[in-house]
Formats: structure tokens, C-alpha cells, sequence
């Protein structure tokens, strides 16, 4: 089994977080058998989250995730039986990812492309930074973003402090991927 797993082809995936303007996306490429745990792992670090937050992932109405003992309704199944390959097994099929149901960044994630076997991710391509971690989703991400453009915003000198140097147009292609490059 093992043998045939790492034959399996790697997948480019492109990343697009829904509802932010102008888009924040990535594009990713991962070993086809990894199960969704380790996608999500990917998806974090090549994002920008901190993983301090919830997740799951939808497939054609099939919820994966780490099912919550004290919440569990029986309709998610373990990410970590999930691989990817199975879930999304050829060129332009879709997944939903969810990331902190409380600020609700859902991100969807296409099949671009299927290539050569791999044992790492890697990041390739991507633009704009990721939003800060608990600022309220979509909507909050683009009201903190016109309050630290307008030093006359009621709120600018708040954000301000709280983001410190923040570059909504940065990203850093190379440092994902060396950090993506240490996930086995």
C-alpha cells in the first residue's frame, strides 16, 4: 500500500479566500495521498494562519474535519481517513475549506493541475497578504483596511497599533515554501 500511496500523482491546488478584495489567493502543490489533516497544514502556512481556530473542508456536500467530541451530530468525517486524492480525484474538482467559524474565511480550493509523485509541498505562486487572525472575517478585514488608509478614520490609530507594519499587497512566495518544505 505504501508503495502504490507514493505513486500517487501531486496535485496543484489553487487557494482563493472568499469575500476579500482585491483577491487573496496561493497556489500550492501537495502529495496527492496526503490525508486532508495534512492539507490543512499546508493551507495555514501557505494562508498565513496560525491554526488557532477550527476547520473543516466540504466535498460535494461531505464534511471532513476532526469531528469535536462535545459537538459531534455524526456529519463530519475524520480528515486524517480523508486523502486527498479520493476526495478530489481529478483536474477541476472543488473543494470548500472553512477556516475560525467565528470570522468564517472560507477558501475555495480547485484542482488545477496532477504531476509528478511528490513527498513535500510546495508553495508556487500566490498574491497578497493573508488577513490578521480574529479581524472579523470578510467585512471586518475590509473595514480595517480603509481605517488604517485614512488617517482621519475614528478607528486608525487602533489599527494602526494593532497590525504595526502590515503590507496588504506583500507576499512571499520563497518563505512559504521553505516553511511548507519542512512538512512531512
Amino acid at each position: 500500500m505504501a508503495e502504490k500511496l507514493a505513486k500517487t500523482p501531486s496535485y496543484q491546488l489553487k487557494v482563493t479566500l472568499r469575500g476579500v478584495k482585491p483577491p487573496v489567493w496561493r497556489r500550492v502543490v501537495v502529495p496527492g495521498h496526503w490525508h486532508l489533516g495534512r492539507v490543512h497544514s499546508v493551507l495555514q502556512v501557505a494562508m498565513g494562519w496560525s491554526n488557532a481556530h477550527l476547520h473543516e473542508f466540504e466535498v460535494d456536500g461531505v464534511r471532513f474535519g476532526e469531528p469535536d467530541p462535545d459537538w459531534d451530530d455524526g456529519r463530519v468525517r475524520r480528515e486524517a481517513t480523508a486523502r486527498l486524492h479520493e476526495v478530489v480525484p481529478d483536474v477541476g474538482a472543488r473543494m470548500d475549506y472553512t477556516y475560525d467559524f467565528g470570522d468564517d474565511w472560507r477558501h475555495s480550493v480547485v484542482v488545477e493541475a496532477l504531476g509528478e509523485p511528490a513527498q513535500r509541498a510546495t508553495c508556487v505562486a500566490g498574491r497578497r497578504a493573508c488577513p490578521p487572525e480574529d479581524c472579523g472575517g470578510a467585512w471586518g478585514y475590509a473595514e480595517m483596511l480603509a481605517a488604517v488608509d485614512d488617517p482621519k478614520h475614528p478607528d486608525h490609530e487602533e489599527y494602526a497599533e494593532w497590525l504595526g507594519v502590515f503590507d496588504p499587497d506583500a507576499f512571499d512566495t520563497a518563505g512559504i515554501a521553505g516553511i511548507l518544505s519542512l512538512i512531512r
